[in-house]
């Protein structure tokens, strides 16, 4: 099988987990305190994950935002959109105004009242993921009393909801805006106040996160009282921590760290059902002057790939191979299988475009720590002569290069944010996307005739004819739909994952340990 090919490859790793696995045995690792959940995070959390002002199209920041937050509508168990700050709201006949009810007697953590204030603002400095579509089509927020909200569109919009309501941008979580102008960015970043399930205790920038239960949550007062939120790069470590008790919650493992997961009874593997994939982004693919000009070359990617071997080895078969950068779990998403694995037609299609001995195509950039994903799909495209390294970056480093453009050659993504197919066009294929490094003028047009069009199907055929025009030209490499793997420990009767439709984090709320 060539499954085996990536053994030596993952030795050092699967020793180094071993290692770092017994040491935390004879080192005797702390247990969490009564009443205390330890979620071990594969990624440094990052202090501007605490301001949802600007939050990136990535799933990551919202596991921290909906601890702290709130939003008038988000995903809530069973719901992929429910009524959350505001109980109730609705959209005039002509779909050009939503007016939102607030809840009576919302507080923030400091006590200061939750009012439309306070969502108004909120709302208008939001700038991240999606900001400028939303500026570009909310034509003013009014309100209408302290519980009374109206946002005005210039025209009808369908997709106003999904952008407002869901994690396809934080737009919709309300900060408190005396609290806010009296603290600044920086002061708010060092002790956030949200109107969330938990409150900001302390943070050890690179280390942790410590909050503790909100006693006043409109929802319910949340069981677990103490969430520590460890900052755990390395997933030798993680791994580490869950068997030997020191965390009760592991995000993000892969290949035989997952595995050693699974073998153990006391732990479960608990896969995500989240919209998240991997693609291979083609950044140079807009300049005539550049290989990836040459639609070949990226179609020689798209053969040399092998998507289920890849899903085998990094994502032990849990996560589908699939054409389209848009996840199958989304509404409108073309559902399509994966590419075609081919080695002698990628072979030819480089010999076709002049390279006939092979390309050097550069550095290989991963979206940190998605590493054994990167390593496989590195080996099959150097196995057919497309000769790239893995160069690895921080991840607020990457994100930072991904959005200003630096990137160039080849480079993976994982992006995990809701909503829905429009979302993921809006961010990665329409040309003024804030993740876009390029477009076409009848892919725009397309966009923006689904953005008015109010008939559900007919919205669907214009974003499947977009999808499908991605393929088409290839856009991108797209890999597989990534359904993260997590390590739980057993102290927990409920841990909530996946409770919140396309939320890979628990809903904290709701999770529940066992009689200790």
């Amino acid at each position: 099988m060539r499954v085996f090919a990536f053994g030596r490859r993952a030795l050092p790793f699967i020793i180094a987990a071993l290692l770092v696995m017994a040491f935390g045995r004879e080192s005797g690792a702390q247990a969490p305190a009564p009443g205390e959940v330890v979620i071990g995070w594969h990624v440094t959390i990052a202090p501007s994950w605490f301001d949802p002002s600007t939050a990136p199209p990535q799933i990551t920041p919202f596991g921290m935002l909906l601890a702290i937050h709130d939003a008038l509508v988000r995903p809530l168990p069973g719901q992929k959109m429910g009524a959350s700050l505001a109980e109730s709201w609705t959209e005039s006949p002509d779909g050009k105004v939503y007016e939102f009810k607030l809840r009576r007697g919302l507080k923030f953590h400091n006590g200061d009242p939750v009012t439309t204030e306070d969502v108004k603002w909120s709302f208008e400095r939001y700038k991240g993921a999606g900001a400028k579509v939303l500026q570009e089509r909310v034509q003013q927020v009014e309100i209408v009393d302290p519980l009374t909200v109206r946002f005005h569109l210039k025209e009808p919009w369908p997709d106003f909801m999904t952008f407002y309501g869901t994690t396809a941008t934080a737009a919709g979580i309300v900060v408190p805006k005396k609290y806010m102008m009296q603290a600044g960015d920086d002061g708010f970043k060092k002790h956030p106040v949200g109107a969330g399930p938990y409150k900001f205790v302390s943070h050890k920038p690179g280390v942790e996160v410590v909050l503790e239960a909100n006693p006043a949550y409109w929802r319910k007062v949340p069981q677990v009282k103490r969430l520590v939120m460890k900052s755990v790069p390395e997933t030798a470590t993680r791994v580490a921590m869950v068997k030997n008790g020191e965390a009760d919650i592991v995000y993000a493992l892969d290949g035989e760290y997952a595995e050693t997961v699974r073998r153990d009874p006391r732990l479960q593997l608990v896969a995500s059902k989240h919209a998240s994939i991997f693609w291979i982004e083609f950044a140079d693919q807009w300049d005539p002057k550049s290989p990836w000009h040459d639609k070949r070359l990226r179609q020689a990617v798209n053969y040399a790939l092998d998507r289920k071997a890849i899903n085998e080895v990094a994502c032990l078969g849990f996560c589908p191979p699939t054409t389209v950068i848009v996840p199958r779990v989304m509404d409108f998403a073309l559902q399509t299988p994966g590419h075609p694995y081919d080695p002698q037609k990628a072979k030819q299609l480089l010999t076709e475009a002049g390279y006939p001995n092979g390309l050097d195509a550069g550095e290989f950039v991963p979206t940190p720590p998605f590493f054994a994903v990167a390593e496989t799909a590195v080996n099959f495209l150097n196995a057919v002569g497309i000769k790239t390294r893995i160069k690895q970056l921080e991840r607020a480093a990457f994100y930072t290069a991904w959005q200003e453009k630096k990137l160039r050659g080849l480079f993976l993504v994982a992006a995990g944010n809701s909503g829905n197919a429009a979302s993921r066009v809006e961010a990665f294929v329409y040309s003024k996307g804030s993740y876009a490094y390029g477009g076409y003028p009848d892919l725009d047009d397309l966009f923006h005739q689904q953005a008015r069009e109010r008939d559900v199907k007919k919205r669907e055929q214009l974003l499947h004819r977009i999808q499908q025009a991605t393929i088409d030209r290839v856009m991108f490499a797209p890999i597989m739909d990534y359904r993260t793997l997590r390590g739980v420990g057993p102290r927990l009767a409920e841990h909530a994952l996946d409770v919140q439709p396309l939320i890979p984090f628990p809903a904290y709320e709701e999770m529940r340990l066992k009689a200790q």
